[in-house]
């Protein structure tokens, strides 16, 4: 579906962004792009849909080059920018004017979405609030239809009853024909969301498992004081929760936060841990 192959980009007279990134966005699935500000994802997401072009290496969307700006291509993603400017129209107005670019764009959908969000197709864009633009947006986005979906911290600016209103849109809009992409920084305004992850740190992919993997690799809690020498990650901040390898523990709930903050810390251990799982060696 999207494809990045040995992808390296920096701005000029910049250090390195993005070095020999190797990634694949399949359908079926929300990722979760993670990392801290600053280490490429906005730029990542915006390679992806041909925004701006890798230095060397390749993004492919449906086969087709995405710096080639193919619009048969690009009829298929639609990106939701962190920072966006939309026009003073009105939103019935603004959908009038954009849908016809998105052929599977469904107009029922978008003003349930709309009414879901609380806001009027009659209202000026420009007098709402940056949360409620985003909604708008948001709601284009998942009505555009198209296979991938691409959203640049789509939390920001929302506040926390939209923020669980956000997740239940996005678990109802998700199904096998769609590749959903979520950037942020924020990890737990995506608890429950996503079903793989991806995290970027120093211009490297340093983290790329699905949530399966996750969980069956892994152990989150508090550990016993026999199980201090094995603890793979542990942060006071949480309690003592701690990061173990599963090995015959029963299936713990993924903390996102704290897996974020582990493979941040100590990537070596936890990869090599869910390496053995792909292999099938348990550990």
């Amino acid at each position: 579906m999207l494809s990045v192959r040995q992808l390296n980009f920096n701005y000029q007279n910049s250090r390195p962004v993005l070095k020999s990134i190797n990634l694949d966005f399949n359908t079926g699935n929300i990722y979760g792009l993670f990392g801290k500000n600053g280490e490429g994802k906005s730029t990542l997401m915006k390679i992806m849909t041909g925004l701006l072009f890798p230095k060397s290496g390749t993004c492919t969307l449906l086969g087709e080059s995405t710096k080639e700006r193919n619009v048969e291509a690009l009829q298929h993603v639609f990106f939701i920018t962190e920072d966006f400017e939309l026009p003073s129209l009105s939103i019935a107005t603004f959908e009038k004017v954009q849908s016809p670019f998105y052929p599977k764009f469904s107009k029922e959908q978008f003003y349930e979405l709309i009414e879901e969000f609380k806001l009027s197709p009659i209202s000026l864009i420009s007098k709402l609030s940056f949360g409620q633009k985003k909604k708008v947006l948001i709601a284009f986005g998942i009505a555009a239809n198209t296979k991938v979906l691409l959203m640049d911290e789509p939390t920001n600016g929302l506040d926390i009853p939209s923020k669980s209103q956000f997740r239940k849109v996005m678990a109802s809009a998700v199904d096998e024909g769609k590749c959903i992409v979520i950037s942020t920084h924020q990890v737990r305004d995506l608890h429950s969301l996503i079903n793989h992850v991806v995290v970027l740190d120093n211009a490297h992919v340093i983290f790329d498992e699905s949530l399966e993997t996750v969980s069956e690799g892994l152990w989150f809690g508090k550990a016993s004081n026999i199980e201090e020498s094995s603890i793979l990650y542990s942060e006071s901040s949480f309690g003592g929760k701690t990061i173990l390898a599963r090995n015959e523990r029963e299936e713990s709930e993924v903390d996102l936060e704290l897996l974020f903050n582990g493979v941040l810390s100590e990537p070596n251990k936890i990869n090599t841990v869910l390496k053995s799982i792909h292999h099938g060696t348990g550990v």
